[in-house]
């Protein structure tokens, strides 16, 4: 009995945790200019970026009013958002990987799904 209860506990704890997983985890798709692309998921604070097959850990960096910046000392990415396109660099390497990148709800003329709840971006 005791055994059964454990067993359903840590099912029940999987599936809990998996749904919290989840629901910060939408992927969205960048689509750039010279047919580039990358994807990335998470919060405003922190989100993964998956960039020709690798996915690294960016977080967020101070920055420019109007523009969300995201950083990876370690690699060099850095992703700098603006309201209406995205840059993705190599501060390492000191080049442009990506320009001029909208997902597809930019492309409809929303703001970029970073911004939202993020200052001064915070919709009334």
């Amino acid at each position: 009995m005791k055994k059964n209860l454990l067993t359903m506990g840590v099912v029940l704890a999987g599936i809990f945790s998996a749904v919290n997983v989840n629901a910060s985890e939408e992927v969205f798709t960048w689509s750039c200019s010279e047919s580039k692309q990358f994807k990335t998921s998470g919060t405003t604070e922190k989100i993964l970026l998956t960039w020709e097959t690798k996915t690294y850990s960016l977080d967020r960096q101070t920055s420019l009013p109007g523009s969300l910046r995201y950083k990876n000392t370690n690699s060099g990415h850095d992703l700098v958002v603006l309201g209406n396109k995205a840059m993705l660099f190599n501060i390492k390497a000191g080049i442009r990987l990506a320009d001029f990148c909208q997902t597809q709800e930019m492309r409809a003329g929303k703001l970029p799904h970073l911004f939202a709840g993020a200052e001064p971006f915070v919709q009334n």
